[in-house]
């Protein structure tokens, strides 16, 4: 059965765990929807993962709309949720919209995803208003990592945790179907999950959040130039993938490649 934003919704009432997971290309959204997962996100993370860039902040529409395309063509049963690239949604409300609409329709995803909280309500507010479901984005906002001097945790202190509630409330308020919680403190994740009426996906937020969302290529173990702490490595598939580019280069080289089953008419 397809995953919608109704889905996230009873799946919260009834207190089961949504599964999410990154997918930047068709084989990889087709895998992820054949485990089962219930939301495919096309983060902005691919400029790291799959482009090499430091952070998100060089990812454009364009590469979203580019890889959302793809990964929506292979999602199967899978809710697709595509990132608003930074300075995509932060000059103007209705830039915000011309934005949302070509990622939306030009990608045939189900719902974007931007960060902020209270600041970014009126945008969440008016895509909503246009029929563009939302999914919200606090706590460690990547967009923001040179604003915090590195990817670092947030809502440590009373104030910043308090903050973080505020947030999370404007964001439900505004008309978000759904709220991922990046970096916090699990006890502080736990009151946001308890307060909302939408689900929470936490990332590095604790096992209270009603989800959890990781990216792909992090918990298969195939990206190795920043690990977080939360990362739980389900697989060594990069162990197994340059293993597997060894023995080619091997077979290769010595001739071993192509031999007569592999070679057509012979």
């Amino acid at each position: 059965m397809k995953n919608t934003v109704a889905t996230f919704a009873a799946m919260k009432t009834r207190g089961e765990k949504i599964s999410m997971l990154t997918a930047y290309d068709y084989t990889t959204a087709r895998l992820v929807s054949d485990a089962g997962v219930n939301a495919i996100l096309v983060g902005d993370s691919l400029g790291q993962v799959m482009l090499g860039y430091s952070s998100t902040i060089a990812v454009t529409v364009e590469d979203m709309i580019h890889h959302g395309v793809a990964v929506v063509r292979g999602a199967g049963d899978a809710l697709v949720v595509v990132d608003m690239p930074f300075m995509s949604y932060q000059v103007s409300v209705e830039e915000a919209l011309r934005n949302a609409g070509r990622i939306f329709k030009e990608t045939g995803c189900a719902a974007v995803k931007l960060e902020g909280g209270a600041e970014i309500a009126p945008v969440i507010r008016r895509l909503t208003a246009a029929g563009i479901p939302v999914m919200g984005h606090i706590g460690m906002m990547p967009q923001h990592v040179h604003q915090y001097g590195g990817f670092k945790m947030q809502g440590k202190s009373v104030q910043g945790a308090n903050r973080i509630v505020e947030d999370a409330l404007a964001v439900e308020c505004a008309g978000a179907f759904a709220v991922v919680l990046e970096c916090i403190p699990a006890g502080v994740a736990a009151r946001i999950t308890e307060r909302l009426s939408i689900p929470t996906i936490g990332i590095g937020a604790g096992a209270a959040c009603d989800g959890q969302v990781l990216v792909n290529q992090d918990m298969l173990g195939m990206f190795a130039d920043f690990r977080p702490k939360f990362v739980r490595r389900f697989a060594e598939a990069g162990d197994l993938m340059r293993s597997a580019f060894r023995a080619y280069d091997a077979a290769v080289k010595s001739g071993d490649f192509p031999g007569t089953d592999e070679t057509p008419g012979a």
